[in-house]
């Protein structure tokens, strides 16, 4: 019987690459690894190589700002990056002078490097995030944002993100979500925004 699971055990460890503790001899002493039952022609196993797909999709809190008279807020879907820039829809929504509300497109550029950084648990602001909102409709027009990303943990976070309307300079603070890859964007933040 101790055989039969001493067999059992070595062919699961050849099959997934992992390495037996160091054999002992019969003195308690530890033998080399040259006399070790685990064959070193065995390849351990590849080190975990860090992808950007727990980043695939990034989803943005609602965020208000002060206006002459009201506020605006500014809505935006649940973003996918797709070649290092996030895309979905926005809306911003301007109480009570709903006619300067507005809709669109937006793709935000977030470089691996960023996003590397965000990974390895640097929790310092990100700068030189950049991107387009671009109005759909009549009159459809596209302006520069710019952003920054301040990570309270590889996973969550607050953005800085302004652009200009007209003359008056537009800024409002989110906080930011990474959903990951496979999930369904079905959480309480996740808003979706008809183009």
């Amino acid at each position: 019987m101790k055989t039969w699971f001493a067999a059992m055990l070595l062919f699961a460890c050849a099959l997934t690459g992992c390495q037996s503790p160091p054999a002992i001899s019969s003195s308690g002493n530890l033998m080399s690894p040259s006399s070790a039952t685990n064959p070193s022609s065995i390849p351990a196993a590849p080190a975990p190589t860090s992808s950007f797909s727990t980043y695939q999709t990034l989803m943005i809190d609602p965020s208000s700002m002060a206006v002459e008279g009201g506020n605006a807020t500014l809505t935006i879907g649940t973003l996918q990056r797709v070649d290092g820039v996030y895309k979905g829809n926005y809306k911003i929504t301007v109480f009570p002078w709903f006619l300067k509300s507005e809709k669109g497109t937006l793709a935000i550029i977030v470089s691996d490097e960023s996003l590397a950084k965000i990974n390895q648990g640097k929790m310092a602001p990100i700068t030189g995030i950049t991107g387009t909102a671009t109005t759909s409709g009549k009159g459809e027009h596209s302006r520069p944002i710019e952003a920054i990303a301040t990570p309270a943990d590889i996973n969550h976070g607050n953005l800085k993100l302004w652009f200009m309307a007209g003359d008056r300079k537009m800024i409002f603070e989110p906080a930011y979500q990474f959903a990951g890859k496979n999930t369904k964007a079905v959480l309480a933040q996740a808003v979706e925004i008809p183009p």
